[in-house]
């Protein structure tokens, strides 16, 4: 028999109780604080020139939130003070020369605003500051200059683009889609019509030539080429023929007009232009310009004669043929309308300068084009000057 000994030995050992694993609560992780959303780059612009168009680029602005105006430059320091009482400006935002501006403020992008005669020089300081440019119409005082501009801002870098609004006109628009469309066939004719019966400037530096390189061709008739020869396609310019005449402008005037006692004594520029301008692609523009003439209203629009349709741009219809009938087509609304409110157009011209530098997007006033139309100007008051014989445009 087994002994109690061996017995107790053989007997399987009891199992030591199994412990309860612990389970630890996983920490609840929190979500990350999101980063707050970068505030979109906003453009520092300054502005060259705080005299009279440059309160419609102040007006345009307020329209464009990606700008910020952080400098403003005139050589009259008047200007610059009503600048702070109508639009809140700082003084130490204000400078009297654009060197010291450029220094102190180091915008970004410059707008200016001055003179004809200053937008070369005042360009050139701006790109040589490390600028992107807008300068108001027309580009230069000629061709030469503008081609001095185009080359400094290639080799600055920066964009450069010319104050052409009326290309941005919602009756431009529609003209330029209904050509897209080929409701004008080949375009073969363009008459621009820029004229007042009696509308000489009785402020600023309008009737001086030397600050201004001209009268009514350079000065209102710019705004009709400008359009007529975008919805041309902007064909090449080859030879210019023109005469200028000055009959009143430079006389003292007792005749009621809406803007009397304009100075006579400085006048020097020309009261009616008329010009003829030849394209190389066979396209022939007219243009006729005036302060002062003996018509019976003022006119402002072009009209065009293609081979398959016309138009009109005021008022704005195009004519045709159509279901063995000859017809005209009239838009029965187009917006907004420039005869009403005018800070569209120079609100859409600055934006799209604005989305060039920002965003890369194409300019539509290139400085190219500014100087397609300067050079349109320079031939007619070129020939104008050699008795209207027609001068090549190169």
């Amino acid at each position: 028999m087994a002994t109690k000994a061996a017995a107790e030995k053989k007997a399987p050992a009891k199992k030591a109780p199994a412990k309860k694993a612990t389970v630890k609560a996983a920490a609840v992780k929190k979500p990350a604080a999101k980063k707050a959303a970068a505030a979109p780059k906003k453009l520092r612009v300054a502005i060259i020139g705080c005299g009279g168009i440059s309160h419609a680029h102040m007006a345009a602005y307020k329209q464009i939130p990606d700008v910020e105006l952080v400098g403003f430059c005139d050589i009259n320091p008047e200007r610059l003070t009503d600048y702070q009482t109508k639009y809140g400006v700082k003084p130490e935002q204000c400078f009297e020369k654009w060197d010291d501006l450029f220094k102190k403020i180091k915008p970004e992008a410059v707008d200016i605003c001055t003179p004809n005669g200053v937008h070369c020089p005042a360009t050139l300081a701006a790109f040589a500051a490390g600028c992107h440019v807008m300068v108001e119409k027309p580009m230069a005082m000629s061709p030469a200059e503008c081609e001095t501009m185009i080359a400094a801002g290639k080799k600055a870098k920066k964009l450069l683009a010319v104050g052409f609004q009326h290309r941005y006109n919602s009756k431009t628009d529609y003209l330029v889609k209904a050509r897209d469309e080929g409701k004008f066939g080949k375009i073969m004719f363009v008459k621009c019509q820029a004229l007042r019966r009696r509308g000489i400037p009785n402020w600023g530096v309008f009737g001086r030539k030397d600050l201004q390189g001209g009268g009514p061709m350079i000065d209102i008739g710019v705004h009709v080429v400008e359009m007529a020869h975008f919805f041309m396609g902007s064909p090449k310019p080859v030879a210019a023929t023109g005469n200028c005449w000055t009959y009143m402008g430079d006389k003292p005037s007792n005749v009621m007009s809406m803007w009397p006692n304009w100075d006579y004594k400085t006048y020097t520029v020309e009261d009616l232009a008329i010009g003829h301008i030849r394209f190389d692609n066979g396209m022939i523009m007219q243009i006729e310009s005036s302060f002062a003439a003996h018509i019976d209203k003022d006119e402002w629009k072009f009209v065009a004669m293609g081979e398959k349709g016309g138009c009109d741009w005021d008022p704005l219809q195009i004519f045709t043929d159509d279901a063995g009938a000859m017809v005209h087509i009239k838009p029965d609304y187009v917006a907004p309308d420039w005869n009403k409110d005018w800070t569209y157009l120079f609100a859409r011209k600055l934006q799209n300068w604005v989305d060039g530098v920002l965003k890369g997007t194409p300019l539509r006033a290139s400085g190219e084009e500014g100087l397609a139309i300067q050079k349109i100007l320079d031939g007619i008051y070129r020939s104008a000057a050699e008795g209207g014989k027609e001068v090549p445009i190169k």
